[in-house]
């Protein structure tokens, strides 16, 4: 009954904010969300005996989360290198800044671990800071990303939905017909029949959702969301494929949480969200299935 009523009253906030939230804002509330998503991922490395560098961890989401949302062209504008023959090329500059933010991460962190005196512990806690970046903070920056499409309010929805209802028809078609464990090893309570109602309940509310977009759409550009509504459907296939292929992620972004967990000897990433675990356990399955809708939207140009 707990995990219910917390659904109820965090998800009609979730939506609102990816709705009516400017960017800025919408990219410092996901901020929120990602260090805390860091801060427990850090408390598991801690539980398995290694020692993160948790402080320059911590500073380096905050700094791409501040980044994300800025459109000037000194973030996101292209720089241009000469390479042999006079010849120029653009080079992204987003991507410039998130590598040398992991790049600064990894440096700082075995820095700090070469000062332990134990320095095994050390270099896997260095290996699990760098991981906290592109794991949690572009995984969650996707979102941030999503928001600023041309659909991205509409797409963020459709993530939602594909995410959240393989979510809920795994665990409640897992608990009442599961029988074939997917891996006892991992996460003993999921099961082939749980994944399997995930999966397909995923393509059919996913591909509906889509098929119902010049509706949608024209809603939110009613309500000044959008700038306008889309006409242009998308083939079937292409979102039947869409949708699968975000679920797969998705559980495989739940069994990698599972596995870090497994491997911390803890049950529960935390205690913060009531009926549901910590944060990193409501969102593991977004940190894979983000970034893939994100650059899908891009190459299929939405």
């Amino acid at each position: 009954m707990k995990r219910i009523i917390t659904a109820l009253i965090l998800i009609p906030l979730v939506l609102a904010g990816v709705l009516w939230l400017k960017p800025w804002i919408f990219s410092l509330l996901v901020g929120v969300v990602a260090l805390l998503a860091a801060d427990e991922l850090l408390n598991i490395a801690d539980a398995a005996g290694f020692r993160p560098a948790r402080y320059v961890v911590m500073l380096a989401v905050a700094v791409l989360f501040v980044a994300f949302p800025v459109r000037t062209d000194l973030m996101f504008g292209p720089l241009y290198e000469r390479v042999c023959g006079g010849m120029y090329f653009a080079v992204p500059r987003l991507p410039l800044i998130v590598l040398g933010v992991v790049i600064a991460t990894a440096f700082f962190a075995l820095l700090i671990g070469m000062r332990h005196d134990d320095l095994r512990a050390a270099f896997a806690g260095a290996g699990v800071s760098v991981l906290a970046i592109p794991y949690i903070a572009l995984g969650l920056g996707s979102l941030v990303l999503l928001k600023d499409l041309e659909f991205g309010p509409f797409l963020i929805f459709y993530l939602f939905i594909v995410v959240w209802s393989g979510d809920i028809l795994a665990y409640y078609v897992g608990r009442a017909l599961g029988r074939h464990h997917m891996a006892p090893r991992i996460s003993p309570k999921k099961t082939w029949e749980g994944a399997a109602a995930s999966f397909f309940s995923s393509i059919v509310l996913g591909t509906v959702f889509f098929h119902f977009a010049p509706a949608i759409t024209g809603w939110m550009a009613n309500a000044h969301v959008l700038a306008q509504a889309s006409r242009e459907p998308r083939a079937l296939l292409s979102i039947l494929g869409l949708s699968a292929l975000l679920n797969i992620v998705a559980q495989l972004g739940d069994l990698f949480e599972s596995f870090l967990k497994r491997a911390g000897g803890v049950k529960d990433s935390g205690r913060l969200v009531p009926g549901h675990g910590g944060v990193l356990d409501r969102i593991d399955a977004l940190l894979f299935a983000a970034p893939l809708l994100y650059y899908w939207s891009v190459f299929a140009s939405l």
